[in-house]
């Protein structure tokens, strides 16, 4: 017996086993899943080895097993919440911007795989991004008749 496992928000996972079933009188049919947290990690190291692109479901069930809202991913990847959103909601669409999209992967790849260094890395360029755009150079003309950063 399988199990259709959408409780991932995915609608292609299938179990062949390491689940019960069980009919409770009052609640109807109950599923018990053995290490979900084994599971979910097993499903996402699958969807990033895909070499298709990914879907907006298969993007949404990245970032949530990453613990990440669509704000902050936004901010990561260098675009808005509502440019995630908007690929999630397309449930079965791939995600039309392939540059977010891998860089998506290779995020989820270093959080499941431990050193924490690349999100140290893009926490820094991201920040560096904001600093840098709130920065403009005033100059004046120096005494030695040349440029110098205004005062």
């Amino acid at each position: 017996m399988n199990y259709h496992y959408t409780e991932s928000g995915l609608d292609h996972i299938w179990l062949e086993d390491g689940f019960t079933l069980e009919n409770h009188p009052n609640y109807g049919e109950l599923v018990s899943i053995w290490n979900v947290r084994g599971l979910h990690l097993a499903i996402g190291q699958w969807l990033i080895g895909q070499p298709r692109g990914l879907t907006g479901a298969e993007f949404r069930f990245l970032r949530t097993e990453m613990d990440l809202s669509q704000r902050v991913l936004g901010e990561l990847l260098g675009v808005t919440d509502q440019a995630i959103a908007k690929w999630e909601k397309a449930r079965q669409k791939p995600v039309t911007n392939k540059a977010a999209e891998r860089l998506l992967r290779v995020c989820y790849s270093n959080t499941v795989g431990g050193s924490g260094e690349f999100a140290t890395i893009l926490d820094r360029i991201t920040k560096l991004d904001a600093e840098m755009a709130e920065i403009e150079l005033h100059l004046e003309k120096s005494a030695e008749g040349g440029w110098a950063k205004a005062a």
